[in-house]
């Protein structure tokens, strides 16, 4: 999911849509199955990521791009102003009487999505979900994200090493309940901290979010809990909040932060020491492998059900070596 600054050519919540201009390139292999008729929309394929100006859904943006325009197909992109479900319904629902051929979409509630992204599929348009995923596991034909249960475990396993056997408590930080990453993320962490005997939990608080709320849960954290080593915030917005928290606090290095992500701001985070480490995911690959499963069920050909990108723990020590993993801010 799984948030910064400039997002070019998206517009008001439901009225504009822009054709952006490609960037990046990749190709994946698919097998499986897919159906073999045409839906409507010809050439043209919609993207609705989970919210505007957020560095890793423009970095899939730009994956996407690079890739429909490689394989002669027309990508429009629109996302909602804020994480939101009934803002990215109006996106959907917009959608209307001249439905794409596919539509990739990051679903902002596992739950409350179903409906109306059902209502496009019944167009005859062929579902795609990217970064995050329904409940209902029958409405796409393929499903893209990263292995969050698996992120989660690589961060809970970084915050054991940055700890060094010292002892003390640790805080989770999850952005909206119904969030299928994140949730998926904070569980995988609080999963594999158990085998750490030196950290323990004090518990999963929600966001919303929003950077404010995420700074405002550290302060009470470090207020409450004075053996609190460890911040892990499963995405930018609770990294940022979590981030300020602690430099407002004065516990800047002191309390061990690993954010999920690599956008600009986080990578700065971690060059200056806010962050001890970062997750980083590929949205770009995630996006490539998004359209390559969008075009190959459009034109019945195999299509892989679900598919996983890869995810990499970055510290200061080795964010040279990682640079390629760094979102972008623009295409």
């Amino acid at each position: 999911m799984k948030l910064t600054k400039t997002l070019t050519a998206m517009g008001a919540v439901v009225s504009a849509a822009a054709l952006l201009t490609a960037c990046g390139s990749g190709t994946v292999g698919q097998s499986g199955s897919g159906s073999s008729a045409q839906p409507p929309g010809g050439k043209k394929l919609a993207l609705i990521p989970g919210v505007q100006a957020e560095p890793f859904y423009i970095s899939l943006q730009c994956g996407a791009e690079a890739e429909a325009k490689k394989l002669g197909y027309e990508l429009t992109t629109q996302a909602p102003q804020k994480f939101d479900a009934p803002l990215q319904t109006q996106l959907v629902n917009a959608l209307g009487a001249n439905p794409p051929a596919a539509l990739l979409i990051a679903p902002t509630d596992d739950t409350a999505m179903l409906a109306p992204i059902q209502q496009v599929k019944a167009r005859g348009t062929k579902i795609v979900e990217v970064d995050t995923a329904l409940k209902d596991t029958g409405v796409a034909v393929s499903s893209i994200s990263s292995d969050n249960a698996a992120g989660g475990k690589l961060a809970a396993q970084t915050m054991a090493k940055l700890a060094g056997g010292k002892s003390g408590s640790v805080l989770v930080l999850d952005t909206i309940a119904g969030t299928s990453t994140t949730a998926a993320r904070a569980k995988g962490f609080e999963d594999e901290l158990k085998n750490t005997p030196n950290l323990k939990s004090i518990g999963v608080q929600f966001t919303q979010n929003e950077p404010e709320q995420a700074a405002a849960k550290v302060t009470a954290a470090l207020s409450s809990t004075p053996d609190l080593i460890g911040v892990f915030a499963t995405n930018l917005n609770t990294g940022e909040g979590a981030a300020t928290g602690l430099r407002n606090a004065g516990k800047v290095g002191a309390v061990n932060l690993i954010g999920f992500d690599a956008s600009p701001s986080e990578v700065e985070g971690l060059k200056n020491g806010q962050y001890q480490a970062l997750i980083a995911q590929d949205p770009a690959s995630i996006g490539t492998q998004g359209v390559d499963q969008a075009v190959a069920a459009i034109e019945g050909k195999p299509v892989t059900r679900t598919l996983t990108a890869q995810l990499h723990s970055i510290t200061k020590a080795d964010m040279d070596a990682n640079s390629q993993y760094f979102y972008k801010q623009s295409c």
